[in-house]
């Protein structure tokens, strides 16, 4: 392609994006899922803005078939909870290196090593599982996650998030 033909290809594209209706672009704050397919609403609503968003996209992206990005977000959601449950008990600073929160597999492994309180046996055992599945669709180049990896996984997360929920006092 020439640089002329870029350029008229680049004029009319701007053309039709003036003209395109707004309506035809998602709302700013996305879309509400349909479903509770993954993660329960009521487990989630009334915590914190962000924890439901993340439920929500965790539920959109399975509902459209998505399933690296649905194992991406459940990671996010299990980092974020465990950050949460430490910042509840004013222990953050042993999940912090340099200041910043470290990876989620040592977050995990602090987790469960923690005296602060109990984790249960299911907890213990699904954690490892679920950051497993999210490092996969995260990070491996020939990964691609379907729709059974993470039905597999619905109720040993569905359990960590409640668990984790109730230690960081927000259920």
């Amino acid at each position: 392609m020439t640089n002329s033909s870029f350029e008229k290809f680049l004029t009319i594209a701007k053309g039709i994006d003036s003209i395109s209706p707004k309506e035809w672009l998602p709302p700013a704050e996305g879309f509400e899922s349909k479903s509770q397919n993954i993660v329960y609403k009521p487990l989630v609503n009334g915590t914190r803005s962000y924890i439901e968003k993340i439920a929500n996209q965790i539920n959109g992206c399975y509902e459209y078939g998505w399933f690296d990005a649905c194992a991406v977000m459940i990671r996010r959601l299990l980092e974020t909870l465990i950050i949460e449950v430490f910042e509840q008990h004013n222990i953050e600073s042993k999940i912090k290196k340099n200041g910043d929160y470290v990876y989620l597999k040592d977050l995990i492994n602090i987790t469960l090593a923690e005296t602060s309180w109990t984790l249960g046996r299911n907890t213990k055992n699904a954690l490892p599982k679920l950051k497993d599945i999210g490092d996969k669709s995260a990070h491996s180049r020939r990964f691609n996650a379907i729709r059974n990896d993470i039905d597999e996984i619905k109720s040993e997360l569905r359990t960590v998030v409640q668990e984790l929920l109730v230690l960081a006092n927000l259920k």
